[in-house]
């Protein structure tokens, strides 16, 4: 089933959607909801939060592959900031890079290529609920240990980079690590505690007819580290090519 969902992401040019996340962020749970575009290949991305006080644009090759961002309050400036610097990523589990789908086909690749010896009994079928309007094949994924090791920073390693060698969730190793705004070159040497595994549960809502998630929960050691709802979902419907301009119409930079 989850190997017929990561097929079906690899098969999306373009997505528009909804989502409602609700995320663990120095042990208080923020909850934000917007709506996105996003053209896969090359990565062109419109984002608005759904009070409207945040729109984000960015295209690959534009501004120095940076992104135009615009705060819908004072001082209302436009600015250009990197998707992946401290003004950005501050208090948020992600990038605008990661948001879509092909995030979650990478990050399930994680979860089953690390602990493919123990699949078989820490992967469950629920069988068919419905979420978030759809009819959904319901699954589970839960390891019984979810230990951490420590790790000896190298030279020129970040949080990120590491997080990507292991395999692990990144915001997980953050918090783990007291390493929320840190997100510049750790110190060489400096001891980290490093959870063994991408999370220790993930449950997934697959919609049954395009076989794309609608509702996907992380968990840690604590409980619910991370919840992502998507609603209205549009696959592979063209794109005016304006719509990934700041001049199209109902956009405000």
């Amino acid at each position: 089933m989850l190997v017929g969902m990561i097929d079906s992401i690899k098969n999306i040019k373009t997505i528009r959607t909804s989502i409602k996340a609700l995320e663990r962020i120095n042990n208080v749970y923020s909850s934000a909801a917007s709506e996105i575009k996003v053209n896969v290949s090359p990565r062109k991305l419109y984002f608005i939060g759904r009070q409207g006080k945040l729109e984000i644009l960015y295209v690959a090759g534009e501004h120095n592959n940076k992104a135009v961002v615009k705060p819908h309050v004072f001082p209302y400036l436009t600015l250009t900031l990197d998707p992946r610097g401290n003004m950005m990523r501050k208090n948020q589990h992600y990038t605008i890079n990661e948001l879509g789908f092909d995030f979650i086909g990478r990050t399930i690749s994680l979860i089953l290529g690390k602990d493919k010896d123990n699949l078989a009994k820490n992967l469950s079928y629920l069988g068919k609920h419905e979420h978030n309007g759809y009819s959904c094949h319901m699954i589970v994924y839960e390891t019984k240990t979810f230990p951490y090791y420590e790790y000896t920073v190298q030279k020129k390693e970040t949080a990120t980079s590491i997080a990507y060698k292991q395999s692990i969730n990144d915001y997980l190793l953050r918090t783990k690590n007291d390493l929320f705004n840190d997100f510049g070159y750790l110190k060489e040497g400096r001891k980290l505690q490093v959870p063994s595994m991408y999370c220790k549960k993930a449950v997934f809502y697959i919609d049954e007819k395009t076989m794309i998630p609608v509702g996907v929960s992380i968990y840690d050691d604590i409980g619910l580290f991370e919840n992502y709802e998507y609603s209205n979902i549009k696959i592979n419907q063209p794109f005016d090519e304006k719509e990934f301009t700041k001049e199209f119409k109902g956009y405000g930079f």
